[in-house]
């Protein structure tokens, strides 16, 4: 199993970096990179193994037939990774086309 992320997923969550320490939901920049690695390595973990659920039409614009896995990071935020699976070989690859937490997507979701 290998799980990929697009460029612009690897930027956006470089730049969230700087938009949680900005935006002063951390008060210090390490607690920021803390977050994100964490869930960086969150995903690539547990990605396989998580409930996946087709995503709505509206998400097409990141691929045709994604499917979108949920990743609780605390009380009030919900990170939700959209992405499309391959077989190589013997192996599943898992490629991660874009990302969005419940503040902005949730109601897209029906949720």
């Amino acid at each position: 199993m290998k799980v990929l992320a697009k460029p612009e997923v690897i930027d956006y969550l470089e730049e969230l970096i700087s938009i949680l320490y900005e935006k002063e939901y951390f008060g210090y920049e390490e607690f920021a990179i803390s977050y994100v690695d964490d869930l960086i390595d969150n995903i690539n973990a547990n990605l396989p193994f998580k409930l996946i659920k087709p995503a709505p039409k509206r998400f097409n614009k990141y691929g045709e037939d994604l499917k979108y896995a949920s990743f609780k990071k605390n009380k009030q935020t919900i990170w939700y990774v959209f992405f499309e699976v391959y077989k190589d070989k013997e192996d599943f690859i898992y490629l991660i086309k874009h990302i969005e937490n419940n503040h902005t997507v949730a109601q897209h979701l029906g949720l």
